[in-house]
């Protein structure tokens, strides 16, 4: 009963990530859309602590899956975002059982792939950019849905944000193994 309540913590310490990353949009859509390549920074350290309870499969399912089932409630999960979080859960999944479930090494590989998780949730933009502009004159200020169409249009920066989220991955994953060196001991 203890680890399911441990479980459950950091479950919701990763739902936090996301909210966080969605209400960065109040600042400008950039962030919303963008914001995904700073999270790795806090979710490397939820990832490598999960890794260390659970030595197994189903640690990306887990958090993945808690979100996943949270925003199929509130109605926040679209196509894009379930067929992205699939895609990157299996992804992450299948890396760590190949590198051992036990292994720093299946940790960190395995984190890159799981590292995308928020970009699926903001891909709706790319792929359903009326219906989300559409939203945005519904629920967000006035003028919102001009200053996101600079931002949806802008192909290159996204391109560019999701290869530069390789590289803050892989830094944050070594920032949570220097900082959490306990947990990051009980891998081999």
């Amino acid at each position: 009963m203890k680890n399911v309540l441990i479980v459950l913590l950091i479950a919701l310490a990763y739902f936090a990530t996301f909210i966080l990353g969605a209400t960065s949009g109040i600042i400008h859509p950039a962030c919303y859309a963008y914001v995904g390549v700073l999270l790795p920074l806090l979710t490397a350290f939820i990832y490598l602590y999960t890794c260390t309870r659970i030595r197994r499969f189903g640690v990306a399912t887990i958090l993945n899956g808690f979100v996943m089932v949270l925003f199929l409630i509130a109605g926040e999960a679209d196509p894009a975002y379930i067929i992205g979080t699939v895609v990157l859960t299996a992804l992450a999944e299948i890396i760590r059982k190949a590198n051992g479930y036990d292994s720093m090494k299946g940790v960190r590989w395995s984190f890159l792939p799981f590292a995308f998780s928020f970009f699926a949730y903001t891909a709706h933009w790319w792929t359903d950019t009326e219906g989300s502009l559409d939203a945005a004159v519904e629920e967000m200020p006035a003028g919102y849905d001009e200053l996101m169409k600079p931002v949806i249009e802008n192909i290159p920066m996204l391109v560019i944000v999701l290869v530069l989220t390789i590289p803050m991955a892989m830094f944050a994953m070594r920032l949570a193994t220097k900082a959490m060196k306990k947990q990051a001991t009980l891998l081999k």
